[in-house]
């Protein structure tokens, strides 16, 4: 991965398209444009906005690809997957376990990767009886030139909101780490990390922490396998 490309190795939690960077343009133009106030402390030759054509040459290098986008490319195709998860945020008890499929492609020219999720979970019914439930869920990743930072965003059938995180990549354990926090019920904000890690080309974990009060707990851990 090239040094100018990759992003610092610390625990954190896309880029603009051609018509981003033209409807940009055309509406900072006047601003640029627009003549100082004589009393304007910010009127000098340092405090003056780029031009039409310096600020769309950036916006054409920032929408530029490189080794972090390749490395989320990398993880495309069918994954088979075991989910383990804890409620009670105690990974030494017996876990609810449960199986699916998930199927990771780049879109956009490689920009970004989509996955759709696919599987069975059994969870309490409105009665309190445990039942089978049908899960889907879809992600994207990228990888934000601007904000140096991997981003991802979560949707899924169990919920209507958007989970939201941002994340670095540490090449010596081979693994992302993203934070971020949600809302699962009303006035109940929850922060997240979550640390996937790329055993091989054909395998990868993903574990999901809690943070509950002060203390942060384990309460996911899934394992992928690519499919043949």
């Amino acid at each position: 991965m090239a040094e100018k490309d990759r992003p610092m190795k610390t625990l954190t939690l896309g880029v603009g398209t051609i018509a981003a960077a033209l409807s940009a343009a055309f509406f900072v133009a006047p601003l640029c444009a627009e003549e100082p106030k004589p009393n304007d402390a910010s009127a000098s030759p340092a405090a003056a906005k780029p031009n039409d054509a310096e600020m769309m040459k950036q916006m054409m290098e920032l929408a530029k690809l490189n080794d972090n986008h390749k490395l989320l490319a990398s993880l495309d195709g069918i994954w088979t997957y075991t989910v383990k998860m804890w409620m009670n945020g105690d990974p030494s008890s017996k876990p609810d376990v449960s199986k699916g499929m998930a199927t990771r492609r780049s879109i956009m020219g490689g920009r970004y990767v989509v996955m759709d999720v696919k599987g069975k979970m059994d969870m309490p019914g409105p009665d309190g009886k445990m039942m089978t439930a049908q899960f889907q869920g879809r992600g994207t990743e990228g990888y934000d030139n601007v904000k140096k930072k991997f981003v991802s965003t979560w949707v899924d059938n169990m919920g209507t909101g958007i989970m939201m995180a941002e994340g670095t990549y540490d090449d010596a354990s081979k693994s992302f780490t993203y934070t971020g926090e949600y809302e699962p019920m009303p006035g109940m904000k929850q922060k997240m990390r979550e640390v996937v890690k790329m055993d091989d080309k054909d395998h990868m974990t993903l574990e999901w922490y809690e943070t509950r009060g002060s203390q942060e707990v384990k309460t996911m851990e899934i394992d992928y396998t690519r499919r043949k």
